[in-house]
């Protein structure tokens, strides 16, 4: 079950030091570089010193602390404040988790939110309830884990709406509809769990691995059997009201389209996700998988490039809806579909400049660079965030 911590008096002395021990955590887990190595979270004392603005002696002072208690390890450098601090390896354990469609991928990581190990499992989510699933993603983390440490705290995606915890579209993600999934995941898993939507956890890890550094606002856009995205302003996330903000995937393009499976007609999904490209081909490439597509069209397949070009072609038409609004520095595109590469995006681009302002027509369309990771190393990231490492004060 999750742990409540009880927080020290505002104003308080040990309100302060907690405070302080948090700032040098922070810096130890990433937080002020937004990345995750341990090269770029190993910090001499005078390093954390500047970093923090705290006194050279309160930072060696919560140097000591922390290691005493076995949260932070020390290497001797050039004279006591010379000396290299990072987390220790036993401070613990998290875990990601990203549930798709038809896959189920789990990652053990350190409290940096760097990736130690993982998998990813075929798994037709369709087909089972949720309760399958999260045993699943339990045996996958226990074996993952098995003599490396405890894990703390568990970050999960899902490919649908998320409300206050609660899975809001049967039609997008069958057996989660309802389903207070924070509550259920905590019950199996036996372990506190944050529950995102799956492109926000991607835009998360772009923003702070990949293509996205660098860059205060992005959009990342997951396109796989649904099409979703996750939005980072001022480099934070952005939720909107109720939690659901990005389901692009529903904006209708076409009044008149094709029906779409949320019961509307001509929306964005219904032209571009994975599986509205391999029906567009099912009668030359029978039996082609979205691979096989992107496969036929580099080796030539007209009607393979044709499909991919289309799909691209409508991205762009929703991209330039979101860049209108919100104008951000680069669009990122993740999921299955990324896969191929300039097929689509060539035309996505294409497509921006038709329909976007001359102001954001060129913004940049990038391919993720983490690619089908994205999610599940959001997800790690997430829960190394989330965990709380401050000394119980006495």
């Amino acid at each position: 079950m999750p742990h409540h911590r009880h927080d020290p008096a505002p104003g308080s002395t040990a309100s302060l030091r907690t405070a302080n021990q948090q700032r040098v955590l922070d810096v130890l887990r990433g937080g002020s570089t937004g990345e995750s190595s341990e090269e770029t979270c190993t910090f001499t004392q005078a390093e954390l010193a500047r970093t923090t603005g705290l006194a050279p002696a309160t930072v060696s002072n919560i140097v000591r602390e922390l290691a005493t208690v076995g949260l932070v390890q020390t290497d001797r450098g050039s004279g006591r404040r010379g000396s290299s601090v990072r987390l220790a390896r036993g401070a613990g354990l998290v875990a990601g988790v990203d549930f798709g469609h038809s896959h189920v991928a789990v990652a053990v990581g350190d409290l940096t939110g760097a990736v130690l190990v993982e998998e990813r499992r075929g798994f037709e989510s369709a087909r089972h309830d949720h309760g399958e699933a999260l045993r699943l993603a339990r045996s996958m983390m226990l074996a993952m884990s098995a003599g490396q440490g405890t894990i703390r705290h568990v970050g999960m995606g899902l490919p649908a709406p998320v409300t206050n915890d609660v899975v809001r579209s049967s039609a997008i993600f069958p057996g989660w509809e309802g389903v207070d999934a924070r509550a259920v995941a905590e019950s199996v898993l036996g372990l506190p769990v944050h529950v995102e939507n799956d492109a926000n956890l991607g835009a998360l890890a772009e923003h702070r691995q990949g293509v996205g550094r660098g860059h205060d606002s992005s959009v990342f856009v997951k396109i796989s059997s649904g099409v979703g995205a996750g939005i980072i302003i001022d480099n934070q996330l952005f939720h909107g009201s109720g939690g659901t903000a990005g389901e692009i995937g529903h904006l209708t393009l076409d009044a008149q389209g094709p029906l779409c499976r949320c019961g509307s007609r001509g929306c964005l999904e219904a032209y571009t996700s994975s599986s509205t490209v391999v029906s567009m081909v099912a009668a030359q490439l029978p039996g082609a998988t979205l691979d096989g597509v992107v496969r036929a069209a580099q080796q030539g397949s007209l009607g393979a490039r044709r499909a991919l070009e289309d799909a691209g072609l409508h991205l762009g038409w929703g991209l330039a809806s979101i860049v209108n609004l919100l104008n951000p520095a680069i669009v990122v595109v993740g999921g299955d579909m990324a896969r191929a590469g300039d097929l689509l995006l060539e035309s996505a681009r294409t497509g921006l400049r038709r329909h976007a302002l001359d102001s954001v027509a060129l913004t940049p369309v990038l391919a993720s660079e983490l690619g089908e990771r994205a999610s599940l190393v959001g997800a790690l990231l997430l829960a190394a965030e989330l965990t709380e490492l401050v000394v119980d004060q006495a």
